[in-house]
């Protein structure tokens, strides 16, 4: 069963109310701070009813991939989502990647003047025993005067994945083969254990390609991922190795690692 709910809000750190007093979401904009560089700081703050979650940037196979726009915003030349360190669940035998509870994501928002006018509009999936998707829509005044930094933001921030040179990671590169349908790419990254059963996820800079999950195994000091990128209309495609995201998921760390070079 698939229902649809669109919530919406005007009031700066106000929450969202659903159109439907059932819906298992609630969400708040952080107003947040200005940086000495001029870009500001805010966050999308999602709470979750009890048993259910919503999606990380690639969600995996059960997942709904999150869709951010920004049209319409005044002030504002771009919006960088920042993803904390999510969780790997199990979703009736198939991965989904994601947040339960609750979950923050910053806005570094690059501005063109000192008060600003963002207009957001986000398409999200939250599942349980069924899948809902959600549409979240804001307009918030931001300015630069009595902003304050929030904790609860940094605190998000500071969960991100580590980058290659902070995690230690040594020397990536990925193999490609035809397949049937497409590619495979074998990728071996030297790395230290991220800790548990380490999850690689796999992205690409082309939003028509196709990820399947990637089976990941270590030998020795290697962490090696195997998975298959399809064209999702079955077309023949071009892969840029620069965008090549590797995500390694692990329970003591989660480590992003840009770009695969060839063997």
């Amino acid at each position: 069963m698939i229902t649809a709910a669109v919530l919406s809000f005007g009031l700066l750190g106000t929450a969202l109310q659903a159109a439907g007093s059932s819906s298992p979401i609630r969400a708040e904009l952080l107003p947040g701070w200005r940086l000495a560089s001029g870009d500001h700081i805010a966050a999308l703050r999602l709470v979750m009813s009890p048993g259910w979650k919503t999606y990380w940037r690639a969600p995996g196979d059960a997942g709904i991939p999150p869709v951010f726009g920004w049209q319409g915003s005044q002030g504002v030349s771009g919006v960088q989502v920042m993803w904390p360190v999510p969780h790997v669940f199990d979703q009736q035998g198939m991965q989904s990647i994601g947040y339960a509870k609750e979950v923050i994501l910053p806005l570094r928002i690059s501005t063109t003047s000192d008060d600003i006018a963002l207009n957001g509009r986000v398409q999200i999936g939250i599942c349980k025993d069924i899948c809902i998707p959600e549409e979240l829509r804001f307009r918030a005044d931001l300015s630069a005067k009595n902003a304050r930094p929030d904790p609860r933001i940094s605190a998000a921030m500071a969960n991100v994945p580590l980058t290659s040179a902070e995690a230690g990671v040594g020397r990536v590169s990925c193999e490609l083969a035809p397949s049937r349908d497409g590619l495979t790419i074998t990728a071996r990254i030297d790395m230290p254990r991220a800790g548990g059963t380490e999850v690689a996820v796999v992205e690409t800079a082309n939003p028509y390609l196709w990820v399947a999950e990637a089976q990941s195994e270590r030998q020795a000091g290697t962490l090696v991922a195997r998975t298959e990128i399809m064209h999702v209309d079955g077309k023949a495609f071009a892969l840029k190795r620069d965008g090549i995201r590797i995500t390694v998921l692990g329970s003591k760390r989660a480590v992003d690692i840009q770009g695969c070079p060839a063997p």
